[in-house]
């Protein structure tokens, strides 16, 4: 049975980001508030926001904050060509680097689509 890469990545990061947390660092918190409150609906819908945080962490190459703006332009019901029409911008912006973090994003919308099945 293949492993379910959506499951494990949830599971690892609810794991250490409650780790994280229990430590009660001050900083630690703040960012994690702060980040919370960024993605929250405002003058920009939260489809935009996530949308830009999907585009910033492919040209900083960060597969896990891809996976998760990925995970929530799913949930916000994105549809699949809008999120490869954003990522494309970021493959400009980018450049040819984030090829590999491309792939892996595709392979993981591909996971998240299976688990509507």
């Amino acid at each position: 049975m293949k492993n379910n890469i959506v499951e494990e990545f949830n599971a690892y990061r609810e794991k250490m980001n409650g780790q994280m947390l229990e430590d009660n660092n001050k900083i630690i918190k703040r960012i994690f508030n702060l980040d919370t409150n960024a993605y929250m609906e405002g003058v920009l819908p939260k489809k935009t926001k996530e949308l830009l945080g999907l585009g910033n962490s492919l040209v900083l190459r960060c597969d896990d904050c891809v996976r998760y703006h990925l995970e929530e332009c799913h949930k916000l019901g994105l549809t699949k060509e809008e999120v490869v029409e954003g990522m494309s911008i970021s493959l400009l912006i980018g450049g040819t680097i984030v090829i590999p973090h491309l792939r892996r994003a595709f392979e993981y919308w591909e996971a998240l689509e299976a688990q509507q099945v």
